[in-house]
């Protein structure tokens, strides 16, 4: 089990890398994963507005929001990944319908 380091780029600053910054490291992909998500959940959650379509959030995101994304410390494991766009688009068609349902968490 080797650790696995969290870093987070900024997309709207797309490719600078001076607005990155590690978000930690943790001893398991699973919870370097599970960091992931929360930091696009986080972003997701705090740029919702309401009424907003899964769409119009996710594009918010790619503009906009903080996208982590894992490192091995070993360089010989590859196997992990996460995306945060991939994650983000599921997530914002969810966050958005349970938003917009009557039954959906209150904002």
């Amino acid at each position: 089990m080797s650790p696995y380091k969290v870093m987070v780029d900024d997309n709207f600053h797309y490719q600078n890398e001076e607005e990155r910054y590690e978000l930690g490291t943790f001893l398991t992909a699973e919870e370097a994963i599970a960091a992931c998500k929360r930091v696009v959940d986080e972003d997701l959650n705090n740029s919702y507005k309401p009424g907003d379509t899964g769409p119009e959030l996710y594009e918010r995101y790619t503009m906009f929001g903080e996208d982590p994304f894992i490192v091995p410390l070993d360089e010989a494991d590859s196997t992990v990944k996460f995306s945060g766009w991939d994650y983000a688009k599921e997530r914002s068609s969810v966050l958005a319908t349970q938003a917009n349902t009557p039954d959906g968490e209150p904002r």
